[in-house]
Protein backbone atom coordinates (compact mmCIF):
# COMPACT_ATOMS: atom_id res chain seq x y z
CA UNK A 1 0.00 0.00 0.00
CA UNK A 2 1.43 3.53 -0.89
CA UNK A 3 1.90 6.46 0.88
CA UNK A 4 2.82 9.21 -0.59
CA UNK A 5 1.53 11.93 2.23
CA UNK A 6 4.40 12.40 5.47
CA UNK A 7 3.22 14.34 9.14
CA UNK A 8 5.94 15.91 10.48
CA UNK A 9 5.04 16.50 14.25
CA UNK A 10 7.02 19.53 15.01
CA UNK A 11 4.74 21.74 17.45
CA UNK A 12 7.01 21.51 20.57
CA UNK A 13 9.33 23.52 22.41
CA UNK A 14 12.36 21.17 23.62
CA UNK A 15 12.51 23.04 26.65
CA UNK A 16 15.55 20.46 27.81
CA UNK A 17 17.46 22.50 25.44
CA UNK A 18 16.73 25.62 26.47
CA UNK A 19 18.19 28.60 26.40
CA UNK A 20 18.35 27.77 23.17
CA UNK A 21 14.67 27.36 22.57
CA UNK A 22 13.92 30.67 23.81
CA UNK A 23 13.29 32.19 20.63
CA UNK A 24 12.57 29.08 18.35
CA UNK A 25 11.25 25.75 18.10
CA UNK A 26 13.70 22.77 18.88
CA UNK A 27 13.35 21.78 15.33
CA UNK A 28 14.52 24.90 14.07
CA UNK A 29 17.62 24.23 15.95
CA UNK A 30 20.96 24.19 13.81
CA UNK A 31 22.00 20.44 12.66
CA UNK A 32 25.74 21.31 11.58
CA UNK A 33 24.67 24.13 8.97
CA UNK A 34 21.08 24.06 8.56
CA UNK A 35 18.07 23.41 11.03
CA UNK A 36 16.69 19.65 12.33
CA UNK A 37 13.51 20.04 10.59
CA UNK A 38 15.12 20.27 7.40
CA UNK A 39 17.27 17.13 7.40
CA UNK A 40 13.52 15.33 8.12
CA UNK A 41 12.10 16.93 5.17
CA UNK A 42 15.08 15.98 3.04
CA UNK A 43 14.57 12.32 4.27
CA UNK A 44 10.60 12.52 2.91
CA UNK A 45 11.30 14.03 -0.24
CA UNK A 46 14.01 11.60 -0.63
CA UNK A 47 11.99 8.58 0.00
CA UNK A 48 9.37 9.75 -2.54
CA UNK A 49 6.92 11.34 -0.02
CA UNK A 50 4.62 13.87 -2.40
CA UNK A 51 2.89 15.77 0.14
CA UNK A 52 4.33 17.07 3.48
CA UNK A 53 2.00 17.69 6.81
CA UNK A 54 3.79 20.20 9.23
CA UNK A 55 2.26 20.28 12.53
CA UNK A 56 3.65 23.32 14.31
CA UNK A 57 2.44 24.90 17.69
CA UNK A 58 5.25 26.68 19.52
CA UNK A 59 7.20 29.88 18.06
CA UNK A 60 4.95 28.02 14.18
CA UNK A 61 6.47 31.33 12.87
CA UNK A 62 9.71 30.30 12.67
CA UNK A 63 9.15 27.45 10.71
CA UNK A 64 6.46 28.55 8.51
CA UNK A 65 8.55 31.19 7.43
CA UNK A 66 11.56 29.58 6.52
CA UNK A 67 9.95 26.88 4.41
CA UNK A 68 7.36 28.54 3.07
CA UNK A 69 4.53 26.67 1.33
CA UNK A 70 6.38 24.31 -0.29
CA UNK A 71 10.31 22.16 0.16
CA UNK A 72 11.92 21.09 -3.28
CA UNK A 73 8.97 21.26 -4.79
CA UNK A 74 6.97 19.13 -2.26
CA UNK A 75 3.68 20.90 -1.01
CA UNK A 76 3.74 21.82 2.79
CA UNK A 77 0.00 22.11 4.52
CA UNK A 78 0.64 23.42 7.94
CA UNK A 79 -1.58 22.34 10.94
CA UNK A 80 -1.65 24.18 14.14
CA UNK A 81 -1.64 23.03 17.53
CA UNK A 82 -2.60 24.88 19.69
CA UNK A 83 -1.76 23.54 23.15
CA UNK A 84 0.92 20.92 23.05
CA UNK A 85 -1.28 18.20 24.64
CA UNK A 86 0.74 15.25 23.28
CA UNK A 87 1.98 13.58 20.18
CA UNK A 88 -1.09 12.18 19.66
CA UNK A 89 -2.92 14.93 19.96
CA UNK A 90 -0.45 16.63 17.66
CA UNK A 91 -1.33 13.82 15.19
CA UNK A 92 -5.08 13.84 15.82
CA UNK A 93 -4.59 17.72 14.69
CA UNK A 94 -3.97 16.97 11.21
CA UNK A 95 -6.87 14.78 10.32
CA UNK A 96 -8.97 16.97 8.34
CA UNK A 97 -5.40 18.44 6.08
CA UNK A 98 -4.66 14.32 4.81
CA UNK A 99 -6.47 11.60 3.04
CA UNK A 100 -5.59 8.13 2.37
CA UNK A 101 -1.92 5.92 4.85
CA UNK A 102 0.37 8.41 5.80
CA UNK A 103 3.61 7.98 7.58
CA UNK A 104 4.33 10.42 10.64
CA UNK A 105 7.55 11.09 12.62
CA UNK A 106 8.95 13.71 15.06
CA UNK A 107 10.32 16.84 13.15
CA UNK A 108 13.41 16.61 16.00
CA UNK A 109 15.00 13.51 15.19
CA UNK A 110 17.71 13.23 12.20
CA UNK A 111 17.45 10.05 11.13
CA UNK A 112 18.40 8.41 7.49
CA UNK A 113 16.57 7.51 4.49
CA UNK A 114 16.87 4.18 5.52
CA UNK A 115 14.70 4.00 8.55
CA UNK A 116 12.07 5.65 6.18
CA UNK A 117 12.15 3.37 3.19
CA UNK A 118 11.64 0.12 5.38
CA UNK A 119 8.69 1.56 7.36
CA UNK A 120 7.78 2.49 3.70
CA UNK A 121 8.39 -0.84 2.08
CA UNK A 122 6.94 -2.93 5.34
CA UNK A 123 3.77 -1.15 5.75
CA UNK A 124 0.61 -3.46 4.12
CA UNK A 125 -2.10 -1.83 5.85
CA UNK A 126 -1.58 -2.59 9.53
CA UNK A 127 -0.08 -0.21 11.51
CA UNK A 128 3.42 -0.08 11.51
CA UNK A 129 6.70 1.39 13.11
CA UNK A 130 10.27 1.43 13.15
CA UNK A 131 12.38 -0.01 16.06
CA UNK A 132 16.24 -0.45 16.50
CA UNK A 133 18.67 -1.20 18.61
CA UNK A 134 20.35 1.21 21.41
CA UNK A 135 22.65 1.49 23.53
CA UNK A 136 20.43 3.15 26.65
CA UNK A 137 16.57 2.06 26.04
CA UNK A 138 15.59 3.38 28.99
CA UNK A 139 15.84 6.99 27.67
CA UNK A 140 13.16 5.90 25.32
CA UNK A 141 10.18 3.86 24.53
CA UNK A 142 11.37 0.46 24.81
CA UNK A 143 10.14 -2.49 22.81
CA UNK A 144 10.04 -6.59 22.61
CA UNK A 145 8.56 -8.33 19.37
CA UNK A 146 7.75 -11.67 18.33
CA UNK A 147 9.04 -11.62 14.34
CA UNK A 148 7.60 -8.98 13.13
CA UNK A 149 5.15 -8.46 15.35
CA UNK A 150 4.89 -5.72 17.92
CA UNK A 151 3.91 -7.52 21.60
CA UNK A 152 5.13 -4.83 24.44
CA UNK A 153 5.73 -1.29 24.35
CA UNK A 154 6.93 0.27 27.53
CA UNK A 155 8.06 3.62 27.93
CA UNK A 156 11.37 4.65 29.88
CA UNK A 157 11.64 1.31 31.34
CA UNK A 158 13.47 0.93 34.79
CA UNK A 159 15.11 -2.39 33.66
CA UNK A 160 17.70 -3.75 31.57
CA UNK A 161 16.50 -6.11 29.68
CA UNK A 162 15.29 -4.58 26.63
CA UNK A 163 17.49 -3.58 23.28
CA UNK A 164 15.13 -2.45 20.99
CA UNK A 165 13.20 1.37 20.84
CA UNK A 166 10.20 2.76 19.39
CA UNK A 167 12.40 4.85 16.22
CA UNK A 168 9.52 7.36 16.22
CA UNK A 169 8.42 6.72 12.67
CA UNK A 170 5.19 5.34 11.75
CA UNK A 171 2.68 4.47 8.68
CA UNK A 172 -0.80 4.73 9.72
CA UNK A 173 -4.24 4.10 7.72
CA UNK A 174 -7.12 6.95 8.26
CA UNK A 175 -8.46 4.80 11.20
CA UNK A 176 -5.50 5.98 13.33
CA UNK A 177 -7.24 8.95 14.11
CA UNK A 178 -10.51 6.87 15.23
CA UNK A 179 -8.18 5.39 17.56
CA UNK A 180 -6.78 8.67 18.93
CA UNK A 181 -10.18 9.74 19.57
CA UNK A 182 -10.90 6.78 21.81
CA UNK A 183 -8.09 6.48 23.37
CA UNK A 184 -7.66 7.86 26.89
CA UNK A 185 -5.27 11.11 28.05
CA UNK A 186 -2.84 10.56 30.94
CA UNK A 187 -2.96 13.95 32.85
CA UNK A 188 -4.56 16.29 29.91
CA UNK A 189 -1.99 14.54 27.01
CA UNK A 190 -2.48 11.47 24.65
CA UNK A 191 0.70 10.34 22.95
CA UNK A 192 1.35 7.97 20.21
CA UNK A 193 2.79 5.03 22.25
CA UNK A 194 -0.42 5.34 24.29
CA UNK A 195 -2.38 5.15 20.89
CA UNK A 196 -0.20 2.19 19.64
CA UNK A 197 -0.81 0.46 22.80
CA UNK A 198 -4.27 0.47 22.08
CA UNK A 199 -3.96 -0.83 18.43
CA UNK A 200 -1.80 -3.38 20.10
CA UNK A 201 -5.61 -4.42 21.74
CA UNK A 202 -7.41 -4.28 18.34
CA UNK A 203 -5.15 -6.24 16.38
CA UNK A 204 -1.71 -6.80 14.72
CA UNK A 205 0.93 -3.72 15.22
CA UNK A 206 3.87 -4.64 12.83
CA UNK A 207 7.54 -4.08 13.77
CA UNK A 208 10.17 -3.18 11.27
CA UNK A 209 13.63 -3.78 12.30
CA UNK A 210 16.03 -1.19 11.36
CA UNK A 211 19.21 0.62 11.70
CA UNK A 212 21.02 3.65 10.55
CA UNK A 213 21.72 7.05 11.67
CA UNK A 214 19.41 8.18 14.21
CA UNK A 215 20.41 11.21 16.87
CA UNK A 216 17.83 12.99 19.21
CA UNK A 217 19.33 15.97 20.27
CA UNK A 218 17.57 15.95 23.81
CA UNK A 219 19.98 18.20 25.64
CA UNK A 220 22.31 21.31 24.96
CA UNK A 221 25.49 19.07 24.70
CA UNK A 222 23.82 16.44 22.28
CA UNK A 223 24.23 19.37 19.56
CA UNK A 224 27.98 19.08 19.52
CA UNK A 225 27.14 15.11 19.35
CA UNK A 226 24.51 15.58 16.23
CA UNK A 227 26.94 17.70 14.43
CA UNK A 228 30.06 15.18 14.66
CA UNK A 229 27.96 12.58 13.38
CA UNK A 230 26.80 14.73 10.70
CA UNK A 231 30.13 16.09 9.84
CA UNK A 232 31.29 12.33 10.00
CA UNK A 233 29.31 11.33 7.49
CA UNK A 234 29.59 14.27 4.82
CA UNK A 235 25.56 14.99 5.23
CA UNK A 236 25.72 19.15 4.60
CA UNK A 237 24.51 21.06 2.19
CA UNK A 238 27.61 23.23 0.94
CA UNK A 239 30.45 22.19 -1.81
CA UNK A 240 33.36 20.18 -0.92
CA UNK A 241 36.94 21.69 -1.57
CA UNK A 242 39.00 19.49 0.72
CA UNK A 243 39.03 16.22 2.10
CA UNK A 244 36.14 16.79 5.11
CA UNK A 245 35.76 20.61 4.64
CA UNK A 246 33.02 21.83 3.26
CA UNK A 247 33.01 26.28 2.18
CA UNK A 248 30.05 27.82 1.04
CA UNK A 249 30.70 29.70 -2.38
CA UNK A 250 29.58 32.96 -1.24
CA UNK A 251 31.82 32.22 1.94
CA UNK A 252 35.75 34.06 2.52
CA UNK A 253 38.04 32.44 3.70
CA UNK A 254 41.40 33.86 4.45
CA UNK A 255 44.70 31.94 2.68
CA UNK A 256 46.13 32.18 6.30
CA UNK A 257 43.58 30.51 7.59
CA UNK A 258 43.16 26.79 8.79
CA UNK A 259 40.29 24.44 8.01
CA UNK A 260 40.70 21.14 10.04
CA UNK A 261 38.37 18.95 8.89
CA UNK A 262 35.88 17.98 8.91
CA UNK A 263 34.59 21.45 8.83
CA UNK A 264 31.55 23.17 7.30
CA UNK A 265 31.48 26.73 6.45
CA UNK A 266 28.09 28.62 5.67
CA UNK A 267 27.36 31.22 3.12
CA UNK A 268 28.55 35.08 3.27
CA UNK A 269 30.67 33.64 6.24
CA UNK A 270 33.98 35.08 7.29
CA UNK A 271 37.16 33.81 8.44
CA UNK A 272 40.40 35.89 9.25
CA UNK A 273 43.58 35.42 9.00
CA UNK A 274 45.64 32.38 11.21
CA UNK A 275 42.31 31.39 12.55
CA UNK A 276 42.03 27.62 13.34
CA UNK A 277 38.64 25.52 12.62
CA UNK A 278 37.94 22.54 13.22
CA UNK A 279 38.02 19.04 13.96
CA UNK A 280 34.46 19.37 14.35
CA UNK A 281 33.45 23.00 13.41
CA UNK A 282 29.72 23.88 11.54
CA UNK A 283 29.63 27.98 10.80
CA UNK A 284 26.73 29.13 10.09
CA UNK A 285 25.28 31.48 7.35
CA UNK A 286 26.77 35.31 7.74
CA UNK A 287 29.11 34.32 10.83
CA UNK A 288 32.21 36.17 11.25
CA UNK A 289 35.36 34.16 13.09
CA UNK A 290 38.66 36.68 13.49
CA UNK A 291 42.16 36.61 13.50
CA UNK A 292 43.71 34.20 15.18
CA UNK A 293 40.48 32.65 16.83
CA UNK A 294 41.03 29.15 17.72
CA UNK A 295 37.59 27.04 16.92
CA UNK A 296 36.96 23.03 18.23
CA UNK A 297 34.20 21.57 18.53
CA UNK A 298 31.96 24.64 17.85
CA UNK A 299 28.83 25.07 16.75
CA UNK A 300 27.75 28.72 14.97
CA UNK A 301 24.60 29.54 14.56
CA UNK A 302 23.79 32.48 11.74
CA UNK A 303 25.02 35.88 12.03
CA UNK A 304 27.65 35.23 14.96
CA UNK A 305 30.60 37.17 15.47
CA UNK A 306 33.61 35.60 17.19
CA UNK A 307 36.40 38.43 17.45
CA UNK A 308 40.18 38.18 16.72
CA UNK A 309 42.16 35.95 19.70
CA UNK A 310 39.16 34.06 21.14
CA UNK A 311 39.29 30.24 21.73
CA UNK A 312 36.12 28.11 21.85
CA UNK A 313 36.04 24.36 22.24
CA UNK A 314 32.70 22.47 22.80
CA UNK A 315 30.58 25.18 22.33
CA UNK A 316 27.23 25.92 21.35
CA UNK A 317 26.81 29.78 19.98
CA UNK A 318 22.92 30.87 18.91
CA UNK A 319 22.10 33.50 16.64
CA UNK A 320 24.05 36.79 16.10
CA UNK A 321 26.19 35.85 19.64
CA UNK A 322 29.06 37.85 20.01
CA UNK A 323 32.05 36.86 22.16
CA UNK A 324 34.99 39.42 22.31
CA UNK A 325 38.52 39.48 21.48
CA UNK A 326 40.86 36.82 23.74
CA UNK A 327 37.61 35.32 25.62
CA UNK A 328 38.14 31.85 26.49
CA UNK A 329 35.49 28.85 26.42
CA UNK A 330 37.96 25.99 27.80
CA UNK A 331 35.86 23.21 26.54
CA UNK A 332 34.50 20.29 28.96
CA UNK A 333 33.70 17.56 30.56
CA UNK A 334 31.23 20.02 33.25
CA UNK A 335 28.44 19.77 35.59
CA UNK A 336 25.49 21.19 33.79
CA UNK A 337 22.32 21.54 35.46
CA UNK A 338 19.09 21.32 33.12
CA UNK A 339 15.95 22.37 35.14
CA UNK A 340 16.30 20.71 38.77
CA UNK A 341 18.72 17.90 37.37
CA UNK A 342 22.80 18.60 37.43
CA UNK A 343 24.31 16.26 34.47
CA UNK A 344 28.13 15.60 35.88
CA UNK A 345 30.90 15.33 33.39
CA UNK A 346 29.07 16.74 30.22
CA UNK A 347 31.34 17.48 27.00
CA UNK A 348 30.15 21.27 26.66
CA UNK A 349 32.55 24.44 27.60
CA UNK A 350 29.60 26.82 26.88
CA UNK A 351 26.05 27.43 25.42
CA UNK A 352 25.70 31.47 24.43
CA UNK A 353 22.12 31.16 23.50
CA UNK A 354 20.70 34.04 20.62
CA UNK A 355 21.52 37.71 20.74
CA UNK A 356 23.86 37.03 24.26
CA UNK A 357 27.13 39.69 23.85
CA UNK A 358 30.02 38.48 25.54
CA UNK A 359 32.80 40.85 25.98
CA UNK A 360 36.64 40.76 25.56
CA UNK A 361 39.08 38.66 28.09
CA UNK A 362 36.06 36.48 30.00
CA UNK A 363 36.70 33.15 31.01
CA UNK A 364 33.91 30.72 30.83
CA UNK A 365 33.93 27.28 33.21
CA UNK A 366 32.80 24.08 31.78
CA UNK A 367 29.24 24.00 31.67
CA UNK A 368 27.87 27.16 31.39
CA UNK A 369 24.34 28.25 30.27
CA UNK A 370 24.46 31.81 29.09
CA UNK A 371 20.39 32.71 28.25
CA UNK A 372 19.28 34.85 25.48
CA UNK A 373 19.80 38.38 25.49
CA UNK A 374 22.38 38.18 28.04
CA UNK A 375 25.25 40.86 28.23
CA UNK A 376 28.84 39.99 30.02
CA UNK A 377 31.14 42.64 30.61
CA UNK A 378 35.07 41.94 29.81
CA UNK A 379 37.36 40.69 31.83
CA UNK A 380 34.18 38.21 33.27
CA UNK A 381 34.76 35.02 34.92
CA UNK A 382 31.57 33.26 33.87
CA UNK A 383 29.83 30.18 35.64
CA UNK A 384 26.67 28.33 35.99
CA UNK A 385 23.55 29.11 34.76
CA UNK A 386 22.86 33.14 33.72
CA UNK A 387 18.96 33.47 32.89
CA UNK A 388 17.70 35.36 29.82
CA UNK A 389 18.22 38.96 29.76
CA UNK A 390 21.28 39.29 32.17
CA UNK A 391 23.71 41.90 32.16
CA UNK A 392 26.99 40.33 34.07
CA UNK A 393 29.64 42.81 35.19
CA UNK A 394 32.44 42.49 37.02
Amino acid sequence: MAITTGIVLAAGEGTRLRPLTVNRPKTMLPAADRPILEHVLDVLVECGIERLCLVVGYRRERVQEYFGHSYRGVPITYVHQRKQLGSAHALGTAADAVEGPVLVLNGDRVIEERIVDDVLDGFDGDPTLAVLEHSTPSEYGAVRIEGERLTEFVEKPNSDDFRLINAGVYAFDSSVFDAIDRTPRHEGELTLPDVIEALMHDGTVHAVTTDGLWVDATYPWDLLYLMRELLSRGLVSQPKVDAQVWVAESARVHPDATLQGPVVVGPDSEIGAGAVLGPNVAVGRNATVGANATLRDVLLDGDCRIEAGATLLDCVAGETATVGAGTVVPGGPGDVRVGDTVFENQRLGAVLADRVSVGGGVTFSPGTLVGAGVDIAPGVYATGTIADGTEVVR
